[in-house]
Parts: structure tokens; C-alpha cells; sequence
């Protein structure tokens, strides 16, 4: 009986190494557009076509893509996420943060944007946004680009 093998076939993608980039926030709660430093980050690799991974590696801050033309969408989206999530919310958890992990799990950890003419993809309004629920603090978040061959 012959065995079968699959047949490998070669990668589709490149990786280029990932950059950590440090942020600085200045309040408990705050969402900071960090689109530009990313842009920076896809134009450092190279890349011309494939995909921007940005992924936050705390757990009391996320990263999210929204409108960034009016700051009044950012002043609201924090203002109804303490409606949904007091901060003295009668939580179990010892620290007393416990509002900025379930704020930050509600954003996520990471958001991937596509990358097209060396560029990244984003809408005309869109914007990606560093989002901290536990400051002030010194952050940092880790952008990764993958290159199609």
C-alpha cells in the first residue's frame, strides 16, 4: 500500500521582524492615535502588498480602529464605556482595575489592516487607537508586517 504524502508547497508570505513601539498616556482612561507610528512602521518594512498586525501586550489597555476626524467620537466612546463599566463597579478583583480588563477585552488586543500600495488600507475616517484604561503609563504595543510574496 502506498503512502500518500502531501506535496509542500512553498510559503506565500514574508515576515519582517516585529517592531515594538513605546507609548505614553497621561490619564486613567484615553484613546491615543497611534496611525501615524504604525504608517511608520509598514513604510520601515517595505512591504508594498500584505497585512499590519498591531497587537497590545497589556491587559488593562487594547487597540481599536475608529473615526478619527471628530475627537467627539472618541470623547464618546469612553464616556458610554464607563456607563457600561464603572470604575467602582463593586468588582472582586484585589488591584481595583478590574472596569480597565473588561474595557480592554471589550476593545481587544490586536487589529490587522490590510496593506496596499505601501500603505496601510484604512478608510477615508478611520484611525487606529491605542486604548488605555489604567493609566497614566508607559506602554507599549507591537506592530508586525507580513508581506504577500
Amino acid at each position: 500500500m502506498r503512502r500518500f504524502t502531501p506535496a509542500r508547497r512553498p510559503c506565500n508570505t514574508a515576515s519582517m521582524p516585529s517592531q515594538q513601539i513605546d507609548v505614553r498616556t497621561d490619564r486613567r482612561a484615553q484613546f491615543v492615535e497611534i496611525t501615524d507610528r504604525v504608517a511608520g512602521a509598514v513604510r520601515a518594512a517595505g512591504v508594498t502588498e500584505g497585512a499590519c498586525t498591531v497587537y497590545v501586550p497589556h491587559t488593562t489597555a487594547g487597540v481599536t480602529i475608529n473615526e478619527n476626524a471628530d475627537p467627539s467620537v472618541v470623547r464618546d466612546m469612553l464616556a458610554h464605556l464607563d456607563k457600561l463599566v464603572p470604575e467602582n463597579g463593586g468588582y472582586t478583583h484585589a488591584e481595583g482595575n478590574a472596569d480597565s480588563h473588561i474595557k480592554a477585552s471589550m476593545m481587544g488586543a490586536s487589529v490587522t489592516v490590510p496593506v496596499s500600495g505601501g500603505r496601510l488600507a484604512l478608510g477615508t475616517w478611520q484611525g487606529i487607537y491605542f486604548c488605555e484604561f489604567d493609566g497614566p503609563r508607559s506602554r507599549r504595543f507591537v506592530v508586525t508586517v507580513v508581506a504577500d510574496s
